[in-house]
């Protein structure tokens, strides 16, 4: 069976690294914001350019974060809307839901499958403070129409960049195209961690300087507590291992485009839509290479019978979660029917060329 991610191979590259790195923290004896910490958020601020980088314990709080240190702040406050698209991981919309903010659900472009900027105008409304661009499976959102708008319009930009590590936009990294950025390191992202993990940028120092003390219980200095935070930290040991894969981040992006290249031209089922990119090929960096089908179910059963493992993202939309009931009677058709028919394949730097053979062969042999 070809594994959808092969963890262990993809980890495995790195083995003797993350052995020194993990001695090098145990015998430095200091395991919470220490000097691998501050090194990471160093080097990560510097591989996208001039900005700020805070480690936080996961994508979610990177997220959740932010939009809390808005709010104390003043900028935006409890019952203001945030525009978000309506396809994306329920995790962008717990983040605003978490702060007693409002989301509004926009439908797609059904291209890219990210937040359609046509859309942002009937989604205006005087409590709009925040638009929430996800670069869904890999590919940068439309930033500078969106940009255009929120400057139009005075509204703040949180990119959900998730997805989305080392994709490049117009010679800018996404990251660096809104107010600040939320990152998860979550194992199976193309810059993944050995467990749990995320980050923040933003070129605002003031705003920098909030997220460091909210991040830690709301304290900038030791047992004075300015706002009311959480334990939100990056530890130590994930931030020596992630220093050492960004350092093939762009080269293991390369593959996967290589990987996503030979897919779009080589599988040529006339039942199988396949993903497209709306800019050159840095602007998508394939976290996820998503096609659609009408018979999903078929379809997943003929490539597991051919030896090829598929992960569905996601089966349901957040409008139609069990813990938003306020959001059922949405009528969101096309991000309906996206999570009706999405397939994701087998897609990682580590990935055989006949594994990629396999892939492409069961894909045109489906019968429908």
């Amino acid at each position: 069976m070809i594994p959808f991610l092969n963890l262990k191979a993809l980890n495995e590259r790195h083995r003797s690294d993350f052995l020194e790195a993990a001695a090098r923290v145990f015998d430095s004896g200091w395991f919470i914001h220490g000097k691998e910490h501050d090194a990471f958020e160093r080097e990560f601020a510097g591989f996208h350019g001039e900005c700020h980088a805070i480690g936080v314990a996961n994508g979610l709080d990177a997220l959740t974060l932010v939009l809390r240190a808005w709010m104390q702040a003043g900028r935006i406050k409890e019952g203001d809307e945030v525009i978000v698209p309506a396809n994306t991981y329920i995790a962008s919309v717990l983040a605003i839901t978490e702060n007693r903010l409002k989301p509004v659900l926009v439908e797609p472009t059904p291209s890219t499958y990210n937040l359609d900027p046509g859309r942002l105008a009937e989604a205006l409304t005087p409590r709009t403070r925040v638009i929430l661009p996800v670069h869904l499976y890999g590919q940068a959102a439309d930033m500078a129409a969106i940009r255009a708008f929120a400057n139009a319009h005075d509204l703040l930009i949180l990119e959900d960049c998730a997805q989305a590590h080392g994709a490049v936009l117009d010679g800018v990294r996404v990251g660096l195209w809104g107010d600040a950025a939320g990152f998860s390191f979550y194992p199976g992202k193309n810059l993944g961690a050995l467990g749990d993990g995320g980050a923040i940028l933003t070129r605002d120092g003031a705003l920098a300087d909030h997220l460091r003390g909210l991040r830690n219980y709301g304290s900038s200095l030791k047992y004075h507590n300015r706002w009311q935070g959480p334990n939100s930290r990056l530890d130590e040991l994930q931030s020596a291992f992630l220093r050492i894969k960004l350092r093939c981040l762009d080269s293991d992006n390369a593959r996967r485009r290589e990987i996503s290249m030979r897919y779009r031209n080589e599988i040529r089922h006339p039942t199988i839509a396949l993903p497209r990119v709306a800019g050159d090929e840095s602007t998508h960096v394939w976290h996820l290479f998503v096609v659609r089908v009408p018979d999903r179910e078929a379809f997943v059963r003929h490539l597991s019978d051919s030896g090829v493992q598929t992960v569905v993202h996601y089966p349901i939309p957040p409008h139609r979660q069990e813990c938003y009931p306020a959001l059922h009677s949405l009528q969101l058709p096309l991000t309906e029917a996206i999570h009706r028919e999405v397939v994701s394949l087998p897609i990682s730097p580590v990935m055989a060329d006949d594994e990629v053979d396999r892939v492409i062969n069961a894909c045109n042999a489906f019968r429908f």
